[in-house]
């Protein structure tokens, strides 16, 4: 029996955290806010991640656009515990990881443009 695209999602997850220990946690949200898959600790609401992912992918829409940046392509916030990094996934969806302190964003990044090329794949036909 073959896997669900929720299930082959959640595989990408647990894929990316697992390829480098600086990724805590992850999750996919619609751009209307909605989660589509995740794995996060028990210290995170997913509806206020989504939530909040989905406003933060908005007004990074809108900043680039306004400001002359062109499309969005990544959003980051730094905090004294971490990374919250935010990629967008075919303007339909966001990736949204958050990281140690001491992470190395490079390796995040890398990580996460892989993790969005199979997305992309499984994404297109949600919503």
């Amino acid at each position: 029996m073959s896997k669900s695209r929720a299930d082959l999602m959640m595989d990408r997850l647990l894929g990316l955290q697992a390829s480098t220990f600086d990724v805590e946690a992850s999750a996919i949200v619609s751009v209307d806010g909605l989660i589509i898959a995740s794995s996060l600790p028990s210290g995170v609401e997913e509806d206020r991640l989504s939530a909040m992912s989905a406003a933060m992918h908005s007004f990074g829409e809108r900043i680039a656009s306004e400001l002359g940046r062109g499309m969005l392509d990544q959003i980051y916030v730094k905090g004294e515990n971490g990374y919250v990094v935010l990629t967008d996934i075919s303007g339909v969806a966001v990736l949204t990881v958050l990281t140690r302190s001491s992470a190395k964003l490079g390796l995040v990044f890398l990580e996460m443009r892989r993790a969005v090329e199979d997305l992309q794949k499984l994404i297109q036909h949600v919503g």
